[in-house]
């Protein structure tokens, strides 16, 4: 616009040409008629520039009602980036899709064989059933996938049919399942393991979603593979191996930490478990103990049968325990109020039980005060001494000096 303007403010008349032959009247009038129309021209030329400035606003307004107008109503048109160029663009995306890649995705879509997944890839992903979880489960959902959960995949293979990925959790699981078993081996705890199967050498267990090997040498129990199956062991880790594949528990070693906590002389609640020729096996809680023939009765026992069955529940009392070979030695013998009560009146037996194990406790107590004083007696040059809880300790001059009066401690009975 301005340089609109200033060509109609700058405009003149050609000179005349100084060979051209001027009448001096003429000349005169059309001079005179010239300065007249002077002012007018210019009047003119103002009113075409400003009729020009008009025009402009008023094109330039209707460009931007209609631009305004057309982003509203379809904001589309005219783009030269179509739909078409976008999934063109789509297919020269860059997406990492090799096997043990993990993604990021979330579940859009749930059916009864997986799940869709988004990962922001060309084409949606999918979670195969037996892909959600290391247990076997018959839908997703088992394993808590639903639409809108985030989680982290690992890409296990391609779907050649539509090209989409095959994702896992399943692996991710399992490499998970791996460290906290090795963190368990490290920690030296005691797990549970569920028995799923059997071979010649051993049951196999499920522990941390892994199956784990335990040799019949290291089960505790005399129960046959069959019996084991579908129940609960106390195990320990013995070998974790994730390159090998080797996952060897023991059941031994986790009823040795158990046995632990049972002292010598205990009285416990047990089940008959089995009969053998040499004694009965009994389960304490998961312990499985020996109560021997000879220690079932003062009185002789030809015939273990005719005393105890598979299925009786009975109260013995701890003898002894091995913990590296996961074995418990029981008896009855030590309960009995008087000779031959488990043969005669078991049910005295098992009311009298605790009261007759603290009489077995004091025995035990009464043999080793008299051991100590024997050797006192004779080793006086030990420089030691019984104080009154029958515990050694250094001779002090709150003792009498002809030493300790034993004449009150009772003589030691059969045990």
């Amino acid at each position: 616009m301005a340089c609109l303007t200033q060509q109609f403010v700058g405009l003149k008349c050609p000179p005349i040409s100084s060979t051209r032959l001027v009448n001096p009247i003429n000349h005169h009038h059309h001079q005179s008629k010239q300065q007249r129309q002077k002012p007018r021209i210019v009047v003119q030329a103002a009113a075409v520039v400003a009729n020009a400035q008009t025009r402009e606003r008023l094109k330039l307004k209707e460009m931007f009602e209609d631009a305004y107008e057309r982003c509203r109503t379809t904001p589309m048109e005219g783009v030269a980036f179509t739909v078409d160029d976008f999934h063109s663009a789509l297919e020269k995306y860059d997406f990492d899709s090799e096997v043990g890649t993990k993604v990021k995705g979330t579940v859009f879509s749930v059916d009864a064989n997986g799940a869709l997944v988004d990962i922001t890839a060309k084409s949606s992903a999918y979670l195969p059933v037996r892909e959600a979880s290391l247990h076997s489960i018959k839908h997703v959902e088992e394993a808590g996938i639903f639409p809108g959960l985030r989680e982290e995949f690992v890409v296990v293979g391609e779907n050649e049919a539509d090209d989409s990925l095959v994702l896992s959790l399943r692996s991710i699981q399992y490499d998970l399942a791996w460290e906290r078993c090795r963190q368990l081996q490290a920690e030296d705890v005691v797990i549970k393991g569920k028995v799923v199967g059997a071979n010649k050498g051993g049951v196999v267990a499920l522990v941390e979603g892994l199956r784990g090997f335990v040799p019949f040498s290291q089960i505790s129990t005399k129960s046959t593979a069959e019996e084991l199956l579908e129940k609960e062991l106390p195990l320990k880790f013995v070998e974790v191996d994730e390159e090998q594949s080797r996952l060897v528990l023991s059941n031994r070693k986790a009823m040795a930490d158990s046995q632990a906590q049972l002292g010598i002389g205990s009285v416990v609640l047990g089940t008959v478990q089995s009969l053998k020729p040499y004694g009965a096996f009994i389960d304490i809680g998961g312990i499985n103990g020996l109560l021997h023939v000879s220690q079932i009765s003062h009185d002789r026992v030809s015939d273990i049968a005719t005393v105890l069955q598979p299925g009786d529940t009975l109260k013995v009392m701890i003898l002894s325990h091995d913990r590296e070979r996961g074995r418990v030695s029981l008896s009855t013998k030590k309960l009995e109020p008087t000779p031959g009560d488990m043969i005669r009146n078991p049910k005295l037996v098992f009311e009298k039980a605790e009261e007759m194990a603290q009489t077995f406790r004091q025995r035990i107590a009464q043999a080793e005060a008299m051991a100590r004083a024997d050797m006192l007696r004779f080793q006086p040059e030990s420089g030691l001494t019984l104080n009154s809880d029958g515990i050694l300790g250094p001779l002090t001059s709150e003792l009498p000096e002809d030493g300790l009066d034993l004449s009150e401690i009772p003589p030691a009975e059969e045990l």
